[in-house]
């Protein structure tokens, strides 16, 4: 498993930075990925990475100390008014569950991706007047 960004290949990184393209697109959210070691307390430190974005009230932020066996998802003010904490923990879960399996790329691409699904705004039906 990966320990930080700088240990996926060239391959990898496309597949990740491919996958959060297109979260945005589906969503109209930024997508953030950081894999390395966190500071304790994890949570807090992945507060203080997505307070660093440039927009964080629409961000979306995933962190992953693989060394830790840790995943934080913070998500700012924007986002959480679609994206709830019940959906964010069934994204952690599908990562968490690839990565026992081995599949860390996979497992970030699923996570990303649900995320997305997930924080897309609902459709409104707009009546001709």
């Amino acid at each position: 498993m990966p320990v930080a960004a700088g240990d996926f290949s060239a391959g990898e990184r496309f597949e990740i930075d491919r996958a959060i393209r297109a979260a945005e697109q589906t969503s109209r959210f930024e997508f953030s990925v950081f894999v390395g070691h966190a500071e304790e307390p994890r949570r807090e430190y992945a507060a203080g990475l997505h307070a660093a974005l440039v927009a964080p009230t629409h961000s979306v932020l995933i962190m992953v100390d693989p060394v830790a066996r840790a995943i934080e998802v913070v998500t700012g003010s924007v986002v959480k008014r679609t994206l709830t904490d019940h959906e964010v923990q069934l994204a952690i879960l599908e990562m968490q569950s690839a990565f026992a399996a081995g599949d860390f790329v996979g497992g970030l691409k699923r996570g990303i991706t649900m995320l997305a699904a997930h924080a897309r705004p609902p459709q409104t039906l707009h009546a001709a007047e």
